[in-house]
């Protein structure tokens, strides 16, 4: 097995950095839905998906896809959402073993009301802490660190 490439003091503090201010971003937003609506950020991130989706719809593959959720864990957390009447299953017409997650006008309203705090959260712990050269930064961080793992997935 090949020594590892240890991080030298400035990798380090990158990588922790990194960690620690994502880890506290995203207690933020679930303590304020949780607080605010009464779900989990991973509840939100769904139905946002569904509610900027044609028809507010999607099939589950693809959901689970862009919410970046493995299949498992995107049926038990749709399984929930249907419980409260916020989505609704159905088969795929096009592929009869698919199934569409489906946004309800009750699922809408309850992000529509959740939406202006969750906004407001990500400007209060993130967004309005960065200048905009910072923003310009993160964004273009981001999507390397995207486009680099969506590379290595597909080699």
């Amino acid at each position: 097995m090949p020594d590892p490439r240890w991080l030298n003091r400035d990798e380090q503090a990158a990588w922790r950095a990194f960690i620690e201010s994502t880890k506290l971003v995203f207690d933020a937003l679930d303590r304020q839905l949780q607080r605010d609506a009464d779900m989990p950020h991973a509840y939100f991130e769904v139905l946002v998906r569904l509610s900027e989706a044609p028809s507010r719809s999607m099939r589950m593959s693809d959901l689970a896809e862009v919410t970046l959720s493995s299949r498992s864990r995107l049926s038990h957390a749709v399984a929930r959402l249907e419980e409260r009447g916020w989505i609704e299953r159905s088969i795929c017409e096009t592929d009869r073993r698919g199934q569409n997650a489906t946004l309800t006008d009750e699922g809408f309203a309850v992000l529509a009301a959740a939406a202006p705090g969750h906004v407001e959260t990500v400007r209060r712990v993130m967004i309005d802490g960065l200048d905009v050269e910072q923003l310009a930064q993160l964004t273009e961080i981001g999507r390397r660190i995207v486009a680099q793992l969506q590379h290595a997935e597909s080699a």
